[in-house]
Parts: structure tokens; C-alpha cells; sequence
């Protein structure tokens, strides 16, 4: 309810009672406002206004707020600040292990400082799902060597029919492979019992392998969350082995209605992931923040945003039988039958209509007087909808199936680029060689290396992953097969998948193509695809492939998920067999088949493509809300590995100095009781020289930890193997670690020198060097440090330690001609200031080297997007914007963060 000091809300009189099921309710009802503006209003904007007239005690929420959403139709395009308060927050581990270490370090900085340590709670509920940290270690039951994830340079494959895992590539077939050595014990290949059906698989072999070695990993970042999870108040943790974020977020945590001491209201949240949105398939407002947004959300603030416009969107037409629901979104039909579909209960299902109902909040689509005014309406007829991919090396990239063949053929002959390769045209037709499993193969640029069924976005869509079960069934049926050296997985965003692929028959056929279940997590998804085979590895290097991914993933920038796969594809599940199946993804389906049958016939890929009434029909006899009640009745009772962990007890968390995965962070070392005046810039040096389309995977730490790093040196300072040094995501709880790994994305394009990487120039000297020695160095001298950049600076996932990766660093400031939304949220979060370039201008357009000095002075009274003057050596000048959007994001900055704002804040309370 409203955080208020004089807990009086104005709109207290608009509560009225609700009886649903026996049961007495209470409610804010918005039409007693009386107000005609608030029938038109769209029903996301309802959630805003909801939660503004329930939380409204004119401290955190004005009365003039309420007015001000009331009158969206005339405020959409005015840039008006709002505040709002989310019912909750989603996070997954890569967010959640940094929010939980800020919670521990906030309480020993609240401490230091004289306060009450354990005032730091989540006022708001947060929910925190372990997705991120299992990896592809196994695949098609077989194990690859993966101690140094994403980068290891052993592979040991093994068939399912060995005993052991025996090395059968390195000459010497009767030793076991490294990881067995060192962990002094063969790893026997077998059917295993699949831990959420009791129904023995080949596929819960690779299952049973990969959550072994996530627990081994991960050890000490499960201990310090369940800590966490018995520490902090209002927290709940979904163990490991559960499902994605998202997809357990759709299946089981949503509520769309809260109750609060019985009182209703609209289920709401910001995630710390630009996916969050999926939970607007039931309906619900999700608004995907910055990690460090997310905490003060946590701790009981409000979001400070701008009143946004609504886009409807129209969808006439009936699609192209070949066409998934990837490529169009049908789910904002579904409200109410996907809520039947998870196994909500009946009287659960009753309030929630009955409250929607009574505050105007359940909309009938076939009612055009219903329909309420948007800010602009698309229509898309779905007759025009074809399948398609998207790629190379962005999501937004759209490539028809039918143009994938000549788009490939053109992306090689392209100059480097989001599109191009720059492959010279006497070396396009380069084939390598390579024996895989004693047969030999042959590989080509465009040839399918990773092949993953993997993601929240889509493995929540039975239609779509029943169509790759059906398609699987008549793919082996007619006799294909998928090359056994590509890296073939699944896996699904919760238990329930795998229950309904069980139940209808189609599991065999997928793992006969070698798609076994291989975790309950992002995995490939988000760059945990683990080695490729060493012969693979091999054949790429020496022949300087575009090697390729196919995925039904999300996001595909470069270096994302795999080093060696150049160009990365996403698809619908049926669309990454198929591309399996083909070997390559410069193949026309049409006019090209996918193999041979028994007979020596072609087989083309409509020969197998399941029709939309097959899929529906095994839908809606194998997807049954029973399967949703049966496997998230265990959800939150954990596993026995988790349950076995042995976690701390204790308000403070006690830190341990050799730990190399969780340390206090240095956020609040320097911080005092009192408010500091506001900083310039001062003859800062440029520590990095952008140009446009710089994303958070190129900033923030991701992925395998390159053993020429100056993360792996600090890992190997401290006795740490190559093969100890596990992932950036899994080291995220460890500053020192995420600090040298900050910019080190070998995709890197830094102006200031000719090939990518983690290098920059010490302008001062202009040695070149790793980013994070140069920081380094920057601060011993005493030297501030900024960012010039392009547009669409920090696109991509939202990653807090890309923001707090660069506050380490140094930088005071980026310099950039446009921001993603979230990023630039974070950025202001951790007290970093984002200027932005006066429209139509830029570093080039400025005669701007970026070797020159810069200096800024700010005004202590400086006020929301502010223009400010920057001086630059040479006695040059010119103006930026500063991108401080509202008034609570400019006492962030002041503060030096919304962290310290926070701790601040507790202890003057």
C-alpha cells in the first residue's frame, strides 16, 4: 500500500467492497473517479493510473500525478514525468547475485554509517529464478570438456553406447578426459531417471550431467543466494533446475491480480531483462529496468518515468500455413486461456476476472466499442507474414527463409559490418576437411556448427515446440539425420515441456536427431553453448570460416554465443531442425531438399512441415493444466543438491577474502553521511572511442573468461586453472573480476586502433594496452576517464555491469549521439552523467579525434536535460545535452548513485 509519512491517501474514498466466492474484498475503484477520460484510457496506461491512486500520499505519489495519467490522451507526447510503483520484481542470477551482494554490502555500509543493517529488506516482493548458470557441458549425451566454458580448447565426445567417458580424439583411447582426472572420477554414460517425470531418457542423462557440473561451478554463488533467500525478508528464490525467468514467470509466479491484507489490485513489474515484456501475454505491465533501478524498486521506490505513448497493434488476415507463431505474436488474444492452460485455480481464476470486471480491466477484443485510443494503430495483415530468421549479428535483422541463401552470399561479400563480412571472392568456396568420430566431413562458410532449441520466448509456446516435435517425428521417419559434429540441444524453459513432449510421442525423434534435453535454463540463449568439438574448432580456424548458429533464441549479437560461430541465426524451433537437418543456412528449401529417403528420393523441407491443425490438435489433447499444477507443486521445495547446500546464517553476510565469485563491492568505501556537491569533468582523457550500435554485450562481461585476460590473470594469481575459471556470468557477485572484464568482448571496435578487441591506446603515452590496464593507470595518475560513442549506445539486454563495470573503470561520463532506454537508466544509477550530442551532430561531425581532453562544469542547480558547454583541449567548444530525464534521476546523480541514495535515505529516516 502507499509508503507514506502521514499514511493519509486522498483517494482512500474511491475503496469499495467486492464479494467473490463468499469472500469480502476490497478495491480502488477507478470508475468512481467519475471520469469520462478514464474509459478510453489504454488498459496498460489503467495499471499506471491504479497504481498511482492506491499508492498517492503526496510525498512519493501527488494527487497532480493521478491527474496527470488521467489526461494521457493530451500528456503522451510531452515528455511528463510519472512516478509508478511496480507490485513486484522479476529477476534472474546474472541480476540477481549483484542485487543480492548490493543488499549485503548496503547493510554493512548502513552499519558503518550508525544506521539499522536490517532495514535493508526488498520492501516490494522480489522473485528470483536461477536460469543462467547451466552451460552446454553435454550434448546428445555426450560430454565436452567445458571447464573454461565458451572457450575450452579440449573436447572429449563420447557415444552414448560407452561405458565411460573415454577420450577418443587425443590418440590415447583408453584415458579418461581431463575433467574425469581432475575430478578423480569417470562419468558413466547411462539411462538416467528425468528428475520431473520419473520416465527413463537418454536425454536426462545430459540432463543429470550439466546440473552436476552447474552445482560444482557454481557452489559458492548458490550458497551466498540462499543465504539471501533465508536473509532478506520478502524475497523468494526458484532454485536451479527450475526453468527461465520468463517462462516460470508466465507458468507460476505471475498473479495477475495481487492481494494485499485483502485488498485487490493489478499484478505489475519491472525485470531486470529487456524480456520482462513477455508477461504482457497475460496481461500484465511488465517494464524492464536496469538492474540497479530494479534494487531501488526493491527497497520501496517508485520508477520514475515518462508517461508513455501506446501503440496498438491490429491483426487481420489469416497467416501462411507454413508460418509460426514466432514470427507473429497471437499470445495478446490469449489473456484468459493461458491463465487456464497453466493451472491457476478456479477460485483464483474467478477473482481475477471478477476484479478486472469491476474496474474495467477485462477487455472484450470483439467489441469495437471497447476499443480504447491508442497513439498510433498498425495494422498487419497476417497473409503477409512469411517465415524468416534474423541475422547475422542482430536481432532486428530480418532475412526471409525464402532470401536466406542469397542474404548469406551477400553478407559474405559485404564489407565488415552488422551485414557483412568482408570474405574475399577467391576464398568463398573454401572447404575444410575434418574427421569427426572416425567419419569424415567437410566445412564450409555457412555451414551449422550450433543448433539449439533454447529460450524463454519461445519454448513457452507449445504450438511452437510441438511443431519441432512433429517435424523431428517425420524428419527421422523419412530417413534424415543430423551430422553428429553439429552441437544439437534443448533446452526448455520449464518442466512442463518436457512433460508434453513426453506425452505425445514426439521426445524419441527429437533425441534420435540429437536434440536430448539438455537443462533447465537460457543456456545457448545466452552465450552458455560451451566448446565446440575440437575438430570443429580446428576446421574453422585454419579455414577462417563464417561459421554458423542457428537458434530460437533472442538475441544474437556478435560474440554472444559462440566465439567461432561468426554468424548467428534466430528461428522458430521447426526452423533450427530444418537448418540442422540441411547442415548450412545458405540452402533454398524450395528448390533445394534436405536429404535423401530410403529409396534415394529428395526430401524437401515441405514434405515434412507439420500443417497448423496437426500441431493444434496434438496442443490440445497433450498440454493439459494438470502438467503446470504437477511440476510447479515442487518448485519452490528445491532439489537435493540444493537443499544439501550449507548457507551462513545472520543478518551481515560474512564476507570471505579468498573467495574469487563473491566479493563486497566497492560502491559505498568512500561514501559519508552527507551530501556531496555536484562534480564536472575535468581534463579527462577518452578511455574508449565508440561509433554506433555499441551494445551491452560488447560492454558488459559475458561469457568464457579468454586465458590472455586480465581476469584470468587475477583468477591465476590466486591459483585458479584455465579450467577453474568457470564464466563472467557466474563471477558476477566479484567486482575485481567483472571490473577487468568490462569492454572485454573480442568484437570490441575501439577507433583508436585498427582490429577489434579489448585494447585501447594510454593517450597520454598512446601505448596500446588492455582497457582495464589503461583505466587502471588513468586513476593511479589521478586522470578522469569518459566515453565517446555513437548511437544506440548500450542496446541490446539490459546488464547492470555495464554500468557498474565503467564505475570502476573510472568513467565520469559517455559522450554519446543516442542511449537504450535501460542502459542510460543504469548509467545515471551508478552516477555515471550520459551527454548527449546536440541532434545531428557527432564526434566526426565536431572534428572530435578523440584524443583530445574534455572538461565540463556542471551548475549546482542543474536542472532535467539540461544543455551544458563542453571544453575541449585545443580551445574548442561545443554543446550536449545532458540526459538526467527527471527530477528523481538528477538526485541519483547527486547522491552518486541510487544505491547510496538509498542508504542515505535509511539513515535519515
Amino acid at each position: 500500500m502507499a509508503d507514506s509519512t502521514t499514511g493519509t491517501n486522498a483517494f482512500d474514498k474511491l475503496k469499495k467492497p467486492l464479494s467473490v466466492g463468499g469472500e469480502e474484498w476490497q478495491y480502488y475503484s477507478l470508475p468512481a473517479l467519475a471520469d469520462k477520460r478514464y474509459g478510453k484510457l489504454p488498459y496498460s496506461i489503467r495499471v499506471l493510473l491504479e497504481s498511482a491512486v492506491r499508492n498517492c500520499d503526496d510525498f512519493y505519489v501527488y494527487q497532480s500525478d493521478v491527474e496527470k495519467i488521467l489526461d494521457w490522451e493530451v500528456n503522451q507526447s510531452r515528455s511528463v514525468e510519472i512516478p509508478f510503483k511496480p507490485s513486484r520484481v522479476i529477476l534472474q542470477d546474472f541480476t540477481g547475485v549483484p542485487a543480492v551482494v548490493d543488499f549485503a554490502a548496503m547493510r554493512d555500509a548502513v552499519q558503518r554509517l550508525g544506521g539499522d543493517p536490517e532495514k535493508i529488506n526488498p520492501v516490494c516482493p522480489a522473485d528470483l529464478v536461477i536460469d543462467h548458470s547451466i552451460q552446454v557441458d553435454v550434448s546428445r549425451s555426450n560430454l565436452v570438456n567445458s571447464p573454461n566454458p565458451g572457450g575450452g580448447q579440449k573436447s572429449c565426445q563420447r557415444s552414448k553406447t560407452g561405458a565411460a567417458l573415454k577420450v577418443k580424439s587425443q590418440g590415447q583411447p583408453n584415458a579418461p578426459c581431463d575433467l574425469c582426472q581432475v575430478q578423480g572420477r569417470d562419468l558413466p554414460i547411462s539411462d538416467k531417471v528425468c528428475p520431473f517425470h520419473g520416465a527413463k531418457t537418454p536425454g536426462a542423462d545430459a540432463l543429470e550431467k550439466n546440473q552436476m557440473l552447474e552445482f560444482e561451478r557454481n557452489k559458492e554463488r548458490f550458497v551466498f543466494l540462499k543465504w539471501g533467500a533465508n536473509a532478506l525478508k520478502n524475497m523468494l528464490i526458484v532454485p536451479p533446475g527450475s526453468g527461465i525467468v520468463h517462462q516460470v514467470n508466465l507458468e507460476y509466479l505471475a498473479r495477475v491480480v495481487f492481494n494485499d491484507k485483502g485488498v485487490l489490485y493489478p499484478d505489475s513489474l519491472v525485470g531486470t531483462d529487456s524480456h520482462t515484456t513477455m508477461i504482457n501475454g497475460l496481461g500484465i505491465v511488465g517494464w524492464g529496468v536496469g538492474g540497479i533501478e530494479a534494487e531501488a524498486v526493491m527497497l520501496g521506490q517508485s520508477i520514475s518515468m515518462v508517461l508513455p505513448e501506446v501503440v496498438g497493434y491490429k491483426l487481420t488476415g489469416e497467416p501462411n500455413p507454413l508460418t509460426t507463431s514466432t514470427d507473429i505474436v497471437l499470445t495478446i488474444t490469449k489473456h484468459m486461456l493461458c491463465i487456464l492452460y497453466t493451472g491457476r485455480d478456479d477460485g483464483k481464476i474467478a477473482l481475477i476476472e471478477a476484479y478486472l470486471k469491476a474496474n474495467q480491466m477485462f477487455r472484450n477484443f470483439r467489441d469495437a466499442s471497447e476499443d480504447p485510443i491508442f497513439s498510433q494503430i498498425i495494422e498487419l495483415d497476417l497473409t503477409s507474414v512469411t517465415p524468416c530468421c534474423s541475422g547475422p549479428k542482430r536481432p532486428h535483422d530480418k532475412v526471409t527463409v525464402a532470401d536466406m541463401r542469397t542474404d548469406f552470399r551477400d553478407c559474405l561479400n559485404n564489407k565488415p559490418s552488422f551485414k557483412g563480412f568482408g570474405i574475399p571472392e577467391d576464398k568463398q568456396s573454401i572447404t575444410v576437411p575434418l574427421v569427426f568420430d572416425g567419419q569424415e566431413y567437410t566445412l564450409n562458410h555457412g555451414s551449422v556448427v550450433i543448433a539449439a532449441i533454447t529460450s524463454c520466448t519461445n519454448t513457452s509456446n507449445p504450438s511452437v515446440m510441438l511443431g519441432a516435435g512433429l517435424l523431428a517425428k517425420k524428419a527421422v521417419e523419412a530417413g534424415l539425420s543430423v551430422k553428429p559434429y553439429i552441437k544439437t540441444s534443448l533446452s526448455p524453459g520449464s518442466g512442463v515441456v518436457t512433460y508434453y513432449l513426453r506425452e505425445s510421442g514426439v521426445t524419441e525423434y527429437l533425441e534420435k536427431l540429437g536434440f536430448d534435453i539438455v537443462g533447465y535454463g537460457c543456456m545457448t540463449c545466452i552465450g552458455n553453448s560451451g566448446p565446440l568439438p575440437e575438430p570443429v574448432s580446428e576446421a574453422i580456424e585454419k579455414g577462417d570460416l563464417v561459421a554458423c548458429g542457428i537458434l530460437s533464441g533472442n538475441r544474437n549479437f556478435e560474440g554472444r554465443i559462440h566465439p567461432l560461430t561468426r554468424a548467428n541465426y534466430l528461428a522458430s524451433p521447426p526452423l533450427v531442425i530444418a537448418y540442422a537437418l540441411a547442415g548450412r543456412v545458405n540452402i533454398d528449401f524450395e528448390t533445394e531438399p534436405l536429404g535423401t529417403d530410403g529409396e534415394g528420393k529428395p526430401v524437401y523441407l515441405r514434405d515434412i512441415w507439420p500443417t497448423r491443425d496437426e500441431i493444434h490438435t496434438v496442443e490440445n489433447k497433450f498440454v493439459i493444466p494438470s502438467m503446470f499444477n504437477e511440476v510447479y507443486a515442487r518448485i519452490e521445495k528445491g532439489n537435493e543438491r540444493w537443499n544439501k547446500l550449507d548457507a551462513p546464517e545472520g543478518i551481515l553476510y560474512p564476507w570471505d577474502t579468498k573467495s574469487t565469485y563473491i566479493q563486497s563491492p566497492p560502491f559505498f568505501e568512500t561514501m559519508t553521511r552527507e551530501l556531496p556537491k555536484i562534480q564536472g569533468i575535468k581534463d579527462a582523457y577518452v578511455l574508449l572511442n565508440f561509433g554506433d550500435s555499441v551494445t551491452t554485450d560488447h560492454i558488459s562481461p559475458a561469457g568464457s573468461i579468454a586465458r590472455n585476460s586480465p581476469a584470468a590473470r587475477y583468477l591465476a594469481n590466486r591459483g585458479l586453472t584455465p579450467r577453474e575459471f568457470n564464466s563472467y556470468g557466474s563471477r558476477r557477485g566479484n567486482d575485481a573480476v567483472m571490473a577487468r572484464g568490462t569492454f572485454a568482448n573480442i568484437r570490441l571496435v575501439n577507433k583508436f586502433l585498427s582490429k577489434p578487441g579489448a585494447r585501447t591506446l594510454y593517450l597520454p603515452t598512446e601505448e596500446e594496452m588492455d582497457i582495464f590496464d589503461a583505466a587502471e593507470r588513468y586513476k593511479k595518475e589521478g586522470k578522469q576517464v569518459v566515453i565517446l560513442a555513437g548511437k544506440e549506445y548500450g542496446s541490446g539486454s539490459s546488464r547492470d555491469w555495464a554500468a557498474k563495470g565503467p564505475w570502476i573503470l573510472g568513467v565520469k561520463a559517455v559522450i554519446a549521439e543516442s542511449y537504450e532506454r535501460i542502459h542510460r537508466s543504469n548509467l545515471v544509477g551508478m552516477g555515471i552523467i550520459p551527454f548527449q550530442y546536440l541532434d545531428g551532430q557527432n564526434a566526426t561531425s565536431l572534428g572530435l579525434s578523440g584524443k583530445e581532453t574534455i572538461t565540463v562544469d556542471l551548475p549546482q542547480n542543474l536542472q532535467p536535460g539540461q544543455t551544458v558547454e563542453v571544453k575541449v583541449s585545443g580551445d574548442k567548444t561545443f554543446q550536449v545535452k545532458t540526459r538526467f530525464d527527471t527530477e528523481v534521476e538528477l538526485v541519483y546523480f547527486r547522491n552518486g548513485g541510487i544505491l547510496n541514495y538509498m542508504v542515505r535515505k535509511i539513515l535519515n529516516a
